[in-house]
Formats: C-alpha cells, structure tokens, sequence
C-alpha cells in the first residue's frame, strides 16, 4: 500500500464522521479543543503499524523529571509504512479537511516532523502536566494542532499511559482519553492547552504516531511565544516548585537567544523526497 491509499483511506473516515467532529470540537474549544475518531485506518494496516514499530533500543530515551519516554523523528531508520502513515497526515485534502473540523483557515503541516514522530511508552514511563512550545524551530510559525495516533492493540485505559486534558489547568482534575487502539486524537495547542500522559502500569509499549500542524497566527488572540512548560501534578507540590524554576531559566534563554542555544534534535533529516511514495 502506497501513501496516497492510506491518504484516500483517512480522508473516507474523516468524511464520515466530519459532522460529529465538528460537534465535538466546537464544545470543547473554548477551553482545549479536541476531536477524537476511532477505526481510523482498516485494522489490518494499524497491526502492521506496531507490528513495525522501532523497539526501545531503536529510539531516543527522554527521562527526566519532566518526561520518561522513547521518541524517534529519523524516519528512515524504521519501516517505511510508518513513515507513509505519517505524511498521509501531511497530505493537502487531509490537512485542509482537519483544518475545516477545527474552523482554521489557515493551517500547514510540518514536514521535518519537528517533535513529533513516533513516541513509545513502557512500564513506568510518563508525561508531566505541560504546555508544547508555541512556535516551530524557527519561531516563524504558531503551533495549533496536535495529531496523535495511537497503534497498540487491546489497549485498555486501566494500563494508564492514556492522554490527560486539563481544560481547567494542570492544579484541578483532567479529562482522560484512552489511548485506544487504532484511535486517531486532534487538540488545539495554545497558552492555556495543558496536558500529560498518565504512567504506564504494564508490561506493555504504548505507541503512538503524532504530528503537528502549524498557522501564522495564534489559536487565541492574547498567545505569547513561550518554551514548553512543565507542572508536576496536583499533588506534587516539590515537582511543581522544581518545574516552574526550570521553565523560567529556559524562557529566559530564549528571550536572550532567540532559537535558543541548541538546535532541538528531534527533526527529521531527510536524505531522499516524499514523492518515492
């Protein structure tokens, strides 16, 4: 299956249920948007999916206060219908109808895949309550939307590992979607967008394949430029002191440097072109 199959097969179930995403978004957008669909993909192209998924070993480990996962963006390490699956979200019909669900007329998807990819969760691993850094690697752009694709069979929300909203911010009770199998989740990414991944409490890879997509202007009209920012949850008062001083250093770094001191590695650096697909 080339990529424009897949293409043609994201856009037949956005099409289906374009209303009720709708729906779903605009109740939710005046504090997180988010829509969520599942069967996105016939099951035997999401089992390949993690059939094929990089092992740990494969990746990149993030572990720190902030974070404990596996993340790759290096596409060309790894099987190439990973990669197709990625670009069929970058595809112009799949981007310009998910723009339409969301009511952006102006949105762009980002070809180096900065932060996003494929990310892998084990036993014990987590996401802290945060907001996603608001521009591209270039400060050129805004970020507005996250895609998020999850391909774990018989995944079940009791494993954890499931997204986490908090419409009301990261100090009061989250919403949680379950990362279930063959689930595709959009949410708007602003000021005021913070979420998390709950820790895994099994044996067991929790894989997703996300994107971002990007606009030239902000979701909402009072956004500033802000570097990720991480809170620890309600009741870790020592993690939330330890985070909130983190992520004032970093903001002040950036304000000095503006593309900061380092390039962000997690990009893809490709050496060949999409249209092989």
């Amino acid at each position: 299956m080339d990529r424009m199959q897949i293409v043609e097969l994201i856009l037949k179930r956005l099409e289906s249920e374009r209303h009720s995403l709708k729906i779903m978004y605009n109740q939710t957008k005046n504090n997180i948007g988010y829509f969520y669909v599942d069967d996105l993909l016939p099951e035997t192209i999401a089992f390949e999916c993690f059939k094929v998924f990089p092992k740990p070993g494969e990746m990149r480990c993030l572990k720190s206060i902030r974070e404990y996962k596996y993340v790759s963006a290096q596409m060309d390490k790894h099987n190439d219908l990973l990669e197709k699956v990625i670009y069929a979200f970058q595809d112009k019909r799949v981007v310009e109808l998910i723009g339409e669900v969301c009511d952006l007329e102006s949105v762009y998807p980002d070809d180096s895949l900065y932060a996003g990819g494929l990310s892998l969760m084990n036993k014990d691993n987590f996401l802290h309550p945060h907001l996603d850094n608001s521009h591209d690697a270039d400060r050129n752009c805004w970020r507005s939307l996250n895609l998020l694709y999850y391909v774990t069979p018989y995944w079940e929300e009791s494993y954890g590992g499931n997204l986490e909203l908090w419409p009301e911010g990261p100090s009061k009770s989250p919403t949680v979607i379950e990362s279930k199998f063959n689930r595709l989740v959009i949410m708007a990414t602003h000021d005021l967008s913070w979420h998390s991944v709950n820790k895994v409490v099994v044996d067991k890879p929790r894989c997703c394949i996300s994107n971002y997509y990007f606009s030239d202007n902000p979701l909402r009209e009072n956004d500033k430029f802000h570097v990720t920012k991480f809170r620890g949850r309600p009741e870790d008062t020592f993690t939330n002191i330890i985070l909130d001083v983190d992520a004032n250093i970093r903001m002040l770094i950036r304000k000095i440097f503006k593309k900061g001191i380092r390039k962000n590695p997690h990009i893809y650096k490709k050496e060949t072109d999409l249209d092989k697909y």
